[in-house]
């Protein structure tokens, strides 16, 4: 199924002329390969798919961190109507991702609607047309009658603004951006935060390092990850039965989705699992004080939870330090620790995570009346049905606000989302309108009760912060309920609830 094409390739001359569709995707990650899929299943060729990297996979392009994987069942993490018997583990490593992404692209035959190296800088929804006016950075314009945003809410990297990170005279990175021309061995590595990437890469550097200084900010809660190699046996099975393995995906389906009832209605019932993470904690790490240090003073589930098997080994090695009194700043030759200690290191690695919660940046959508969609979402992201914002016309989004999940594949929401959308295209075109727009009304009646759901999850009184919230405390990342019911309510496109423009 391929591999990565080099992040250098050149692309075609822009075309200086505006190029006027149907329908533009930005992104061609696992979101944004699905609707292009779907757009072609339905015979809704005039598409394109613009895409900034240089090849497809989103995520799974851009994160090859030394170990990355899937935290969600390789045989839930993948499409529904395009099963994939060959997987080679319970939890699939990213390249065999990106290559089922590959795959899945070449087969449904969208490649050719996929434009690289196109960042789009700006969005514009012109009244007396009714379509976006989309720009590129390198000059190009594209005309649409429907914007699907499919950018995904870990696109951008966070890295904190120490003091003194422009001195450092060494190398330094973040794990989404991977520098693989630096050399790890025998060198003395500070490694800034104790996510869910740095509990994939640090056991993987650990033992080429000559000193390995792990900044942790928060102790994560880690439970042990029931990962395994699966056989050519398992793997003929399902190739020769494809109802097994759709059976099997099923079964994984309903165990994940039971776990809504302790993070949403019992939280309580989480008390086992901690049980469980401080087990782990004890068995495979002896010295009392870093036990201490590596158990999490909140419940679990309030901040993402972590599955490995090697992390706490990794932590218990001689050449590894958790430091944890919190960094003062960035110097020429390493870091410094807020109570003045000096810790040389040869390279940075930032583990800390990605602006989730973060708004685009201003000038990037603007919709009706000049309306700048961070003016619309002052209180913090919000979408109806996590799809769709009032005020702009046309403008769907997947993996929009309050579409994460915390329990379960994004995967099947991506889906969900797909289904509401192809049904907004097929109502409009049967109706012949130029344009829907979600109602304020509904739009706020929605957000409303959806954050009342939230109020009682473990999200919200678990006794933590996490980047499930913006800086207003508000959750605007995780679906809060099972994902069958998002689908339910995602089934049909709700008409009833959008100011719509006829045609002419």
């Amino acid at each position: 199924m391929g591999r990565p094409l080099p992040r250098q390739r050149l692309m075609s001359p822009p075309d200086s002329s505006p190029q006027e569709l149907d329908t533009l995707i930005i992104g061609a990650g696992f979101a944004g390969l699905c609707m292009a899929i779907k757009l072609r299943q339905q015979g809704r060729g005039d598409f394109l798919v613009l895409e900034r990297e240089a090849d497809l996979g989103g995520t799974w392009l851009i994160n090859d961190y030394p170990g990355c994987a899937c935290d969600v069942h390789s045989h839930l993490y993948s499409y529904s109507f395009e099963p994939n018997p060959n997987w080679s583990r319970m939890f699939s490593p990213q390249q065999e991702i990106w290559r089922y992404q590959k795959h899945c692209a070449e087969k449904y035959g969208v490649q050719d609607a996929i434009r690289y190296r196109r960042n789009v800088s700006q969005a514009r929804f012109d009244e007396p047309s009714g379509r976006w006016q989309l720009h590129t950075d390198n000059g190009e314009h594209y005309s649409a009658r429907v914007l699907i945003s499919c950018i995904g809410g870990l696109d951008q990297a966070s890295i904190p603004e120490f003091e003194g990170r422009e001195d450092f005279q060494g190398a330094q990175f973040h794990s989404q951006r991977w520098d693989h021309a630096v050399d790890l061995q025998n060198k003395r590595v500070a490694v800034i935060g104790t996510g869910a990437s740095a509990i994939q890469f640090v056991p993987q550097i650990q033992p080429k390092v000559a000193r390995l200084s792990l900044f942790q900010r928060t102790a994560p809660w880690v439970l042990p990850k029931p990962d395994r190699a699966i056989g050519a046996r398992e793997q003929r099975l399902f190739r020769r039965w494809p109802a097994l393995q759709r059976a099997y995906r099923r079964m994984i389906y309903w165990f994940l989705e039971s776990r809504v009832f302790a993070f949403v209605f019992r939280p309580g019932l989480l008390k086992l699992a901690e049980a469980g993470g401080r087990w782990q904690i004890k068995k495979q790490i002896r010295d009392p004080a870093l036990r201490a240090k590596v158990t999490p003073n909140f419940r679990l589930g309030c901040k993402r939870v972590l599955i490995a098997n090697d992390y706490y080994p990794a932590l218990a090695k001689d050449n590894v330090e958790v430091i944890t009194t919190g960094i003062r700043r960035i110097t020429a030759t390493g870091v410094e620790s807020s109570d003045g200690e000096q810790i040389a290191a040869d390279v940075i690695i930032y583990g800390t995570g990605f602006k989730a919660t973060d708004p685009l940046p201003r000038g990037f959508l603007t919709g009706r009346d000049g309306l700048d969609l961070l003016d619309r979402w002052q209180q913090g992201m919000e979408a109806y049905k996590g799809t769709t914002v009032s005020g702009f016309p046309n403008l769907f989004l997947i993996n929009g606000p309050n579409t994460g999940l915390g329990h379960s594949s994004v995967i099947f929401t991506i889906e969900s989302q797909v289904a509401y959308i192809l049904d907004a295209l097929r109502q409009m075109q049967a109706r012949r309108l130029r344009w829907v727009d979600v109602r304020r009304s509904a739009s706020d009646a929605y957000n409303s009760k959806l954050q009342d759901k939230l109020d009682g999850t473990i999200w919200q009184a678990g006794g933590c912060r996490s980047w499930y919230m913006n800086d207003r405390a508000r959750n605007v990342a995780l679906w809060p309920g099972f994902t069958f019911s998002f689908r339910r309510q995602t089934r049909r496109f709700d008409l009833e609830n959008y100011e719509a423009q006829p045609a002419d």
